[in-house]
């Protein structure tokens, strides 16, 4: 698969980020990586990617936070944000989709179909929006 969208990769724990960043590089994806809401922004002020996924536990400025953020500013509002977290108690889900999230993908993720998760993303959100990125 080859996919030249941009991915904005919001996580602080250095594994989960390499992983992440892997296999998406490997479907051809591009990534860009922030470890937290400051460099988030500064990422976003850059160019605005086609998906965010945002881990919610992140040092700082939590991510729930960081998606209202992201909502409010018209350059970014519609870009799909995917809540990519290891809260998987009940409710957990409902709570990250009313915040602002488009999508929810527990951790551990599944090296297998994760990929296959954000693309779908990506096309349901396509599909509605007609929506590309755009260098600022």
């Amino acid at each position: 698969m080859v996919d030249s969208r941009l991915i904005l990769v919001v996580e602080d724990n250095e594994q989960n980020l390499e992983l992440v960043e892997f296999l998406l590089e490997d479907a051809g994806m591009r990534v860009r990586v922030a470890q937290d809401a400051d460099t988030a922004r500064a990422q976003l002020g850059e160019e605005v990617p086609d998906v965010i996924l945002m881990d919610m536990q992140l040092p700082g400025t939590d991510g729930l936070t960081l998606v209202k953020e992201i909502r409010a500013r018209a350059e970014t509002a519609r870009v799909p944000v995917i809540a990519l977290t290891a809260h998987a108690m009940r409710g957990d889900r409902e709570r990250f989709l009313a915040g602002g999230c488009d999508a929810y993908i527990p951790k551990p993720i599944n090296a297998v179909t994760f990929v296959d998760e954000i693309v779908a993303v990506l096309n349901q959100v396509s599909g509605r929006a007609g929506r590309t990125s755009s260098p600022r």
